[in-house]
């Protein structure tokens, strides 16, 4: 890859990036476009955001990505934020407009929804996701661990997408915020469709959820305890999705040991790049190229 006076800058800021994928994905798709673009690593310590956000209409950036401990920190700095990102105050994603203003997206929840849709029936006419086969009535359950940014994300586009959702986090106080901020953000939300726990209620809910996704850093770690109760057996129709991506978790390979669809979180990383490519672009992203970049 050469990098010239023309060319296209995009990357991401974080803190620390030296382990980011997203170059990777990035850089392949542009190369299979033909595009002069590059997508760069750009570490940028927590007291130097707002220095970094305001210099990409300078430097002619076209955007960026956020990642970690920035996505809140960012939010300041926008001068529009899109529906997703306000409502569940983080960004993941800045787009440069001609004028230089800054918009604010979040590609996350889109992102998983676009993974999680080739393991679900087709969704209805009207966007609302199905149930399972196996499962009587008309409304996917998902049970959702953890109560930070992904877990938030991931809560507030499934409830969007007419899924009945059960927040279960260790700390039952944030399970509750969690779902106070969305139902405030989402005020024509079934009611009923949201609702917090703490984690003493997996056995009781484990044979309620269709879909249950860990969106807690368990697992991250070799050695990590699993973020369920061994007690509570997964069953063979249930999909049971990890953000976790960087390595094998115990919840996956329990997962496949209740004969139940584990599936890794890569996807979902491929599918929320996939999105701010073309946001940036204007061009439809080539998702199979970026996932084979990320298996090499």
């Amino acid at each position: 890859m050469e990098i010239t006076g023309a060319t296209r800058l995009v990357g991401v800021f974080g803190w620390p990036v030296s382990h980011t994928l997203s170059p990777k994905m990035h850089n392949a798709a542009f190369a299979a476009l033909g595009l002069d673009w590059a997508y760069l690593p750009l570490p940028v310590p927590p007291e130097r955001v707002g220095d970094a956000v305001r210099g990409l209409p300078a430097l002619g950036f076209a955007g960026a990505n956020v990642t970690v401990p920035h996505k809140q920190a960012v939010l300041p700095f926008m001068d529009e934020l899109t529906p997703d990102a306000r409502a569940i105050a983080a960004v993941n994603t800045i787009v440069v407009r001609g004028d230089g203003s800054l918009l604010g997206h979040s590609t996350d929840g889109g992102g998983f929804l676009a993974d999680l849709a080739r393991l679900l029936p087709p969704p209805r006419s009207d966007g609302t996701l199905r149930p399972q086969p196996w499962r009587s009535g008309e409304t996917l359950h998902a049970l959702v661990l953890g109560a930070g940014g992904a877990a938030r994300a991931i809560a507030y586009a499934l409830v969007r997408s007419g899924a009945a959702v059960l927040v279960l986090n260790r700390t039952l106080a944030r399970a509750q915020e969690l779902c106070r901020g969305l139902a405030e953000a989402l005020p024509d939300a079934q009611r009923g469709a949201l609702e917090p726990g703490g984690w003493e209620r997996i056995p009781h809910a484990a044979g309620w959820a269709d879909l249950i996704v860990n969106c807690t850093s368990l697992g991250l770690h070799e050695g990590d305890a699993m973020p369920w109760d061994p007690a509570a057996p997964l069953l063979s129709g249930q999909i049971v999705y990890d953000t976790i991506y960087n390595r094998p978790t115990e919840l996956l390979a329990y997962a496949r040991a209740c004969g139940a669809t584990a599936v890794a979180g890569l996807g979902m990383l491929v599918q929320q790049g996939a999105l701010a490519f073309e946001m940036w672009t204007g061009l439809p992203a080539p998702v199979d190229v970026m996932a084979a970049a990320l298996r090499t």
